[in-house]
């Protein structure tokens, strides 16, 4: 008993260790809890910045895409095609009313004469239409814009024999209004890069074409011939060969490779549009140069 009391015996020496030992113990316990408490509390700011700044990148990205999707820009009715037409909610019928209009050779110089035409409904005449626009000369038919376009443009009452835009010379197109030598030039420039024209809707994304010009053009030219035309076997053509026809470019053509190699080639214009980076407002003309 008196061996084992001894264990519990110290002097005053050990007695000091001790408590110095107790005082540190405690003050480390304390240092780890304010240390350990600080520490957390600057990693949950430091993830709430990061998710913030996550999160507004997000909202960005999604203001971005409805900005992108609701945004129109203006535009002349008269050359809306399939496609946005689709796109700004027209049907199919409405559509192809302005179209069978505009083959006569007839253009709607207001929105009271595009809904006579096409038969929207009031509702969408009255969302589409602030985004309408028409040349100057119509705006102003009794300024000196209208006179100057009409005493180039030829007299209804004269028949107009049309041409072939694919065989015209540089001196037929600078003939039209609104066309000069180096619109002509452009124009036959891009008539040479296709082997030449499949659809006169191809001269409306000629870059400094005016409307009225594209206006004078349908009347005096038509496709008439398609000798010279390239084509393009889509399903056969390697994606460096693919990438050289003027419409596609290299990471379009890599997408058209790869989505015949999933899908056992390509076989209309319905396969088309679901090919990423296909420019739809073209498709119908693209379509014209293929085959399948």
């Amino acid at each position: 008993m008196n061996k084992l009391k001894s264990y519990f015996l110290f002097s005053r020496e050990h007695r000091s260790g001790i408590f110095l030992l107790f005082i540190i113990i405690l003050l480390v316990q304390l240092g780890y809890f304010l240390f350990k408490n600080n520490f957390d509390s600057v990693q949950d700011i430091s993830k709430d910045k990061a998710w913030l700044s996550i999160q507004n990148e997000i909202d960005s990205l999604k203001n971005i895409k409805v900005t992108r999707k609701d945004t129109i820009y203006p535009f002349n009715p008269n050359y809306i095609t399939d496609y946005k037409g689709y796109k700004l909610g027209m049907t199919i019928d409405e559509i192809d009313r302005l179209h069978a209009y505009r083959k006569k050779g007839k253009f709607v110089n207001s929105a009271q004469e595009f809904q006579q035409v096409t038969q929207v409904s009031n509702a969408f005449l009255a969302k589409i239409s602030p985004y309408f626009k028409f040349p100057d000369w119509v705006k102003n038919k009794n300024s000196g814009t209208s006179e100057k376009f009409h005493k180039f443009l030829p007299k209804e009452k004269v028949k107009i024999v049309q041409k072939d835009i694919n065989t015209a010379s540089k001196e037929d197109l600078i003939a039209v209004y609104g066309i000069g030598e180096k619109l002509a030039d452009k124009i036959l420039q891009e008539k040479e890069k296709f082997g030449g024209f499949v659809s006169m809707e191809q001269l409306q994304f000629i870059w400094g074409i005016s409307a009225e010009a594209i206006a004078d053009l349908e009347k005096r030219f038509a496709i008439k011939s398609q000798n010279g035309v390239i084509k393009i076997a889509i399903n056969d053509l390697s994606q460096k060969e693919l990438a050289k026809f003027p419409y596609f470019n290299y990471a379009l053509a890599k997408e058209i490779v790869v989505y015949r190699t999933m899908n056992n080639g390509i076989k209309n214009i319905d396969d088309l549009t679901k090919i990423k980076g296909m420019p739809n407002e073209k498709i119908n003309i693209i379509a014209l140069y293929l085959d399948f």
